[in-house]
C-alpha cells in the first residue's frame, strides 16, 4: 500500500484513538485515517483525491466531514463517553435519540468508547457494537474514538454526555474538563463515593464548568402530577415505585448485581432519591427515621458472570420521615415490569391517586419503539421522553447559558448519594 507523508494509517481496533476529518471503514475493523495540522490544506481536497493514495481503498470507502465538528451555530457539540452495548447501554440509548435528531440543541458528533473499540472488540457485544458504529459513522457522520484527549478543539459550545462505568466517572469527568467542556451531563450516580463526587463538584466549579445530573424523573410528568396532587390533599403520602424487567432468575440478577455493582439503591432508584432530596427535604442530617417494609423487600447474595459474589437487593421497599415532618416511600424492583408509577394515600391510609409511567398517551410511543428495537432494554422505551427532554434542555443551557430548569445539578447528586450511602448499610441490617 502506498502512504502519504501527510496521512498516517491506524488500522487495528485497538489503536483506535484519533478523531480525524476524514475516516474510512473496513468491514474488518475501525481504521481512522489521521491527518496532520500541516496537512490539512491538501487533505481538504475531494474524496477522490485523498483516495489515490491508497492502493487498495475506492473513493466510496472515504467519508468527507468537517474537520472539527458537525455542530451548527446555536447547538451544542455534544461528545458522548461511555456509549455500552448496543440495545444494553444506557449510552447507546442517549446517542440514537440524539443521532435522530429527537433533541434539536444537541449535535453528537464524537463518541469515545474505549472498551467496545479496543480490549472488548472482540468480546461480548463487541461486533455488535463495531456494526452499530460503522451504521452510525455510515448513516450521520458520527467520529468514533477511544481518548477523550484525542478530541480536537470545539467548535460550538461542547457538552460531554458521561455515561461509562461508575468507577470510571472521576477519571473521565477530568478528561472532560481538560478538553473544554463547558458543560457535562453527567448520568447516575455520578461516582462510587461522595468523597469522589464532591470532589468532581469542586473541581468543575474552580474549572468554571457548569455540572448538571441525567437524573431525568425529576422532569417526569408522572411525578409532576403526583406532586400536584398530593398537594390537594390532608395528610397525604407519597410512594415511588420504580420496576425494572430483568428475570427473576440467578443468572439474570447476579449479571445485574456485577454490572451495577455501586449497588440498587446507587443505581436503580438512586432517581428516586434523587426526587427525595429535590422535593421532600430528605438529607442525611435531616432524617429523622428510615423503615423498610419487610414483606415486600429482599436481599440475596448471588454469583456474576465473572464468578465474584455480589449482595444486593433486588426489591427494597422504604419509608422516611424527615425532622421536618415530611414523610415519603420508595419501593423498587428489579424484577417488577417495565412500569414506574408514584401513588398518593390519604390520611386514613386509603390510595386515592395513581399516575404511571408511561401513561396512556405514552404507550403508542413505547409500541413504536419496542418493534423498531425489540431487543433493547424495555425501561428505555418507558421513559423515553423525559430522557429526550433533560438532553434538550442540557444542551440549550450549554448553547444559551439559560437557566437548565427542573434538572438536578451535581449539588443535588452529592447529597442524593450521601443519602444511599447511608441507607444501604441500615437497610440491609433491617433485612438480616
Amino acid at each position: 500500500m502506498k502512504l502519504s507523508t501527510s496521512v498516517c494509517l491506524a488500522t487495528t481496533a485497538a489503536s483506535v484513538g484519533a478523531f480525524a476529518p476524514l475516516a474510512l471503514r473496513s468491514s474488518s475493523s475501525h481504521t481512522v485515517l489521521r491527518v496532520s495540522n500541516d496537512a490539512k490544506a491538501a487533505a481538504a481536497s475531494t474524496p477522490l483525491d485523498l483516495a489515490a493514495d491508497f492502493d487498495d481503498v475506492g473513493p466510496e470507502d472515504v467519508l468527507a466531514g468537517d474537520p472539527a465538528s458537525d455542530a451548527k451555530t446555536g447547538q451544542a457539540e455534544v461528545v458522548l463517553v461511555g456509549c455500552g452495548a448496543p440495545n444494553r447501554g444506557m449510552g447507546w440509548y442517549h446517542a440514537v435519540q440524539m443521532l435522530e435528531g429527537r433533541c434539536p440543541s444537541a449535535s453528537l458528533d464524537y463518541i469515545v468508547e474505549p472498551w467496545f473499540l479496543g480490549g472488548g472488540a472482540s468480546g461480548p457485544g463487541g461486533p455488535e457494537f463495531k456494526e452499530w458504529a460503522d451504521a452510525s459513522t455510515s448513516k450521520y457522520g458520527t467520529v468514533f474514538g477511544t481518548a477523550i484527549g484525542d478530541l480536537p478543539a470545539p467548535a460550538q459550545p461542547r457538552c460531554a454526555l458521561i455515561s461509562g462505568r461508575t468507577a470510571d466517572n472521576p477519571r473521565l469527568f477530568t478528561e472532560c474538563i481538560a478538553a473544554k467542556c463547558s458543560t457535562i451531563f453527567l448520568e447516575k450516580p455520578g461516582a462510587p463515593t461522595v468523597t469522589e463526587l464532591q470532589g468532581m463538584k469542586d473541581e468543575a466549579e474552580a474549572a468554571g464548568v457548569g455540572v448538571l445530573m441525567g437524573y431525568n424523573k425529576n422532569v417526569c410528568k408522572y411525578v409532576r402530577k403526583t406532586r400536584e396532587f398530593a398537594e390537594t390533599v390532608t395528610g397525604s403520602h407519597v410512594t415511588f415505585v420504580s420496576n425494572n424487567a430483568y428475570e427473576n432468575t440467578p443468572e439474570s440478577l447476579g449479571e445485574c448485581f456485577e454490572r451495577n455493582a455501586e449497588g440498587m439503591l446507587k443505581n436503580m432508584a438512586i432517581h428516586e432519591l434523587a426526587l427525595l432530596v429535590s422535593f421532600y427535604d430528605v438529607t442525611v442530617e435531616n432524617i429523622e427515621s428510615v423503615t423498610a417494609d419487610k414483606e415486600f423487600s429482599s436481599m440475596q447474595t448471588l454469583p456474576g458472570p465473572s464468578g465474584k459474589e455480589f449482595t444486593d437487593f433486588d426489591k427494597i421497599k422504604f419509608t422516611i420521615k424527615t425532622k421536618t415532618g415530611k414523610e415519603v416511600s420508595v419501593a423498587a424492583d428489579r424484577c417488577g415490569g417495565t412500569d414506574s408509577y408514584a401513588t398518593v394515600t390519604d390520611a386514613e391510609g386509603s390510595e386515592v391517586f395513581r399516575y404511571w409511567m408511561p401513561d396512556e398517551e405514552d404507550r403508542a410511543n413505547v409500541e413504536k419503539l419496542t418493534e423498531t428495537y425489540p431487543t433493547a432494554m424495555p425501561y428505555f422505551f418507558t421513559q423515553d421522553p423525559d430522557y429526550v427532554t433533560v438532553k434538550e434542555i442540557v444542551a440549550k443551557h450549554t448553547v444559551t447559558g439559560e437557566e437548565a430548569e427542573g434538572v438536578a445539578t451535581i449539588g443535588v447528586a452529592v447529597e442524593t448519594l450521601r443519602v444511599a450511602e447511608f441507607l444501604t448499610p441500615t437497610l440491609m441490617e433491617q433485612l438480616k
